[in-house]
């Protein structure tokens, strides 16, 4: 551990947050491609399949907190650890859960296994506090980007460890944990022996003093998004400055400020939209007989959509802004689920525009959210605020995916895509008084 007040090298600890996401990308998108299948083939119905995605959306959100505590007390290097080991152990659970045909212990081990997404998504969180003053949108997109080689990987892997999974003479569609849990372990070898970071509250030496704040996108020539509306100092959600305040209590306090609301809405709904639509794809496409390998291919151009472009997202947030990129977010999402409600299952053309598309629409609310997250609140509250920001959109994907095989059976995959449409109302709602004040500031 380094001495308190010290920052690692940046570009070190920058290289190694995103090497390890090339291994977690891997772990993550190995599992959730074939989860949902082989939940539907231990169950037998598609209703239930939608409770494998629940399951792993759950446990993240459930470990969220808890990680993020861990991080203030211990460092962000041990919660990544902690998270992606859990992650391995859920998929042995997976494993062994199959073998014995014992369901319900699929679902724990899904759970366990839902670690490793919300370990990779408090990555981007950790790669803002090594970033340099202005660069923190581009920080956070290229551990997001560095995902994108083994998610895109992952399913497409999935015939093979399917294949090897036989060899090895276990049931279908089990192989691919295999692969999860060779992927997550390695990630926790390497957090736990190369990445070394400072708690975040030691960070606070390092960083400008509160009125002096880098702010994400204030550099020259960019607007002051991630502070007051038309420039000038940081907006701070009003609250207790104490270094020890809690994850809800940091989120009850944040959801009094406009902006802070805005980029909870922004990454809640963004999150939401994408897992109720991914997670019923490959059940809707393996119901009309299109085999693994396409299955696997069309999850691997969403997940491109996720975070191949993510550098050029916060790129763009770094320049111009977060609020104009959560706009941008939500004409592709809206865009993606009317793709979605219209194409047929057997279209390769469509289908796979629509899961780029839902891919590409979620980095642009997820970036722009989180950004403007990190900066729209005083220091002391930004670590539980993103550990109560990720258990909130995890919860709300869960309930999601839940609720995404009941609308599959009930009205088909375009009921999916409307109602999953519908939730970003929300989000709608939430940006109209931050524009409005935008433009009453803008016309003084």
């Amino acid at each position: 551990m380094p001495p308190a007040g010290r920052v690692p090298h940046r570009g070190l600890a920058l290289g190694i947050l995103i090497g390890n996401q090339l291994l977690a990308g891997v772990g993550v998108a190995s599992g959730i491609a074939v989860a949902a299948l082989l939940a539907e083939e231990l169950t037998g119905t598609a209703v239930l399949a939608g409770l494998s995605q629940t399951a792993s959306v759950f446990g993240a959100g459930l470990v969220a907190v808890p990680l993020a505590r861990l991080a203030v007390a211990r460092g962000r290097h041990v919660a990544l650890g902690v998270g992606y080991a859990l992650a391995a152990l859920g998929a042995v659970l997976v494993i062994v859960a199959a073998v014995t045909t014992i369901v319900p212990l699929v679902f724990v081990g899904l759970a366990a296994f839902g670690a490793g997404a919300a370990a990779g998504l408090q990555a981007r969180f950790a790669a803002t506090e090594v970033a340099h003053p202005g660069f923190e949108a581009r920080s956070m997109s290229l551990v997001l980007w560095a995902t994108t080689i083994g998610s895109v990987a992952g399913p497409n892997l999935s015939q093979f460890g399917d294949d090897l999974g036989r060899a090895l003479g276990l049931p279908p569609l089990v192989g691919p944990f295999l692969l999860s849990g060779a992927a997550f372990a390695i990630s926790t070898i390497v957090v736990a022996t190369l990445l070394r970071m400072p708690r975040p509250g030691d960070l606070e030496a390092d960083v400008p003093a509160s009125g002096e704040r880098a702010g994400i996108g204030t550099e020259s020539g960019a607007p002051a998004d991630a502070g007051s509306d038309i420039g000038g100092s940081p907006e701070r959600a009003p609250g207790a400055s104490a270094p020890s305040v809690g994850a809800w209590r940091a989120l009850s306090v944040a959801i009094r400020s406009p902006r802070s609301r805005l980029a909870l809405a922004a990454i809640v709904c963004s999150h939401t939209v994408m897992v109720a639509v991914m997670v019923m794809t490959p059940v809707h496409m393996h119901g009309h007989g299109l085999s693994l390998s396409l299955i696997g291919l069309v999850i691997s151009i969403h997940i491109l959509g996720m975070y191949g472009a993510s550098p050029i997202v916060g790129w763009i947030v770094d320049r111009l802004g977060a609020i104009p990129v959560i706009g941008v977010g939500v004409l592709i999402l809206l865009s993606a689920t009317a793709i979605g409600a219209l194409a047929p299952a057997d279209d390769l053309l469509l289908v796979p525009l629509a899961l780029g598309l839902l891919g590409l629409g979620w980095s642009a609310g997820m970036i722009g959210g989180s950004a403007l997250l990190t900066t729209s609140v005083d220091r002391e509250l930004r670590v539980p605020l993103q550990g109560a920001s990720d258990a909130a959109m995890n919860y709300a994907a869960a309930i999601a995916a839940a609720s995404s095989g009941l609308l599959l059976v009930a009205g088909g995959f375009a009921t999916v895509n409307l109602v999953a449409a519908l939730v970003l109302v929300p989000l709608v709602l939430a940006g109209v008084p931050v524009i409005a004040r935008r433009r009453s500031a803008a016309s003084r």
